[in-house]
């Protein structure tokens, strides 16, 4: 019997045997007759039809009716829901083209059709509400990002730039919901009135204005548009029509599953002009994730950050990680049974922030210092950020004199003119301007 989860998996492209096509003769103009086909109920399922060209002498291209096309002579289609559907079948030649259409008529709904694990994720599947809605990760890093195409040695992760927590508020993304329906494959696009647009295709929509390096445009919702899963060899790929998208637009609607669960939807896609492979990751609406969920506010903290009593969360970048630990050197000038232990990443400017409760006030207090303890002498670089503006803020370095051994650095933020009442972000690159420079530990970071 055959194998139903990889024919939904499959939904349209499910096992096209193409007949080799004989050029027409030049100038010869393809009739109506030319365009016939024939159909039938599979042997295994009558939700599961097979059409057949009546001619294999020139390119065919179908439209199966239920919002899936296909080529080739002989291919199958799946209606897993009653219904009439309109199947159109179109024949190119060298002389033009011609097209003929039928009416399949489903008698039954078949819902084991429907019951597939990636079906079930995107929808709730056919014994839940036959629906769910998404939101993007916001509150979590690495939601939405952009790495090099083909693919680097990062893999499926957005290694030459990731978001942070709410990294791009206010631009138009964060409030959009995308909703799959398992009911004839219905998707809505539903943006609240705006969107986020790579910068290169602002022209496309009028009255669009920069924002946090690319744009914010007005744009309607999309609605009763249509989804639809694609398994190739390599790629599982998930689709919407017309011109919904999810995301910031770059030009494609077609995105690659990195990862799927009821719980997360993590998704790879193309660029308009090549080179770029963009990364965003989902969640139900509603659903509080890691990070803290779509649409929610990121936890904060305030200094000093001591790892003793009150342990942050950090966000990291670059491939970087950063948790608590035990002091694993606990002498000299810290003594402290926890401590912050960060691996640095593979790029130069690998790091992790946190997130500040009340923006920093350098009017009095200027200074910020740490204590670190690194594998090799270097730069140390300290950041303020603005967390609702990431394009302001104040970078300064420290130098890292001694290595394997704890040692106090700062800088004087005062000094260099930052505001205060701004930066509600902090962010630390120990091993500054080297890839993969080892494990580093920080505490007690203060301001003074």
């Amino acid at each position: 019997m055959k194998n139903y989860t990889f024919l939904l998996l499959s939904i349209a492209l499910l096992s096209i045997t193409a007949c080799k096509k004989k050029n027409p003769q030049l100038g010869e103009v393809p009739t109506q007759a030319d365009a016939a086909f024939t159909y039938q109920p599979s042997a295994s399922n009558a939700n599961i039809i097979e059409f057949r060209a009546v001619s294999s002498d020139l390119q065919v291209v179908w439209d199966l009716g239920n919002g899936q096309t296909a080529s080739g002579t002989e291919v199958s289609g799946i209606y897993p829901n009653a219904g009439t559907y309109t199947v159109k079948l179109s024949v190119f030649g060298s002389g033009g083209s011609a097209s003929s259409t039928q009416d399949i008529i489903i008698d039954q709904t078949d819902p084991t059709l429907l019951d597939g694990p990636l079906f079930s994720a995107l929808t709730g599947g056919s014994t839940g509400p036959g629906f769910r809605t998404w939101v993007i990760d916001s509150i979590s890093s690495a939601h939405f990002g952009v790495g090099p195409d083909p693919t680097g040695a990062a893999g499926d992760f957005p290694e030459w730039w990731n978001a942070g927590p709410l990294a791009k508020a206010g631009v138009g993304m964060y409030d959009d919901k995308y909703t799959f329906y398992l009911n004839n494959f219905q998707y809505d696009m539903v943006n609240n009135g705006d969107v986020y647009v790579h910068n290169s295709l602002a022209g496309d929509f009028p009255g669009s204005y920069e924002n946090l390096s690319d744009y914010t445009a007005p744009y309607l919702d999309q609605l009763n548009e249509s989804w639809v899963v694609s398994e190739g060899v390599v790629d599982t790929i998930l689709s919407v029509s017309g011109t919904s998208f999810l995301g910031m637009w770059t030009g494609y609607n077609d995105y690659k599953i990195i990862q799927y669960s009821d719980t997360s939807l993590s998704l790879s896609y193309k660029h308009h002009a090549g080179g770029f492979t963009w990364y965003l990751r989902l969640i139900p609406e509603g659903f509080v994730s890691s990070g803290g969920g779509g649409g929610g506010t990121s936890p904060t903290f305030d200094l000093p950050i001591d790892c003793e009593l009150v342990q942050p969360s950090f966000v990291t970048f670059g491939n970087s990680t950063a948790i608590i630990v035990t002091n694993p050197d606990p002498t000299g000038i810290n003594t402290s049974a926890n401590v912050i232990e960060t691996v640095h990443g593979n790029e130069v400017w690998s790091g992790f922030y946190v997130d500040l409760t009340t923006p920093l006030d350098f009017s009095i207090n200027g200074v910020i210092a740490l204590k670190v303890w690194a594998p090799t002498t270097g730069d140390f670089r300290f950041k303020v950020e603005n967390s609702a503006n990431t394009n302001d803020f104040v970078e300064l370095d420290a130098t890292v004199t001694v290595a394997n051994t704890w040692q106090e650095i700062m800088v004087d933020f005062g000094a260099a003119g930052a505001a205060s009442g701004v930066y509600d972000r902090f962010v630390m690159f120990p091993g500054y301007g080297v890839p993969n420079a080892g494990t580093f530990y920080v505490d007690d970071v203060i301001q003074q």
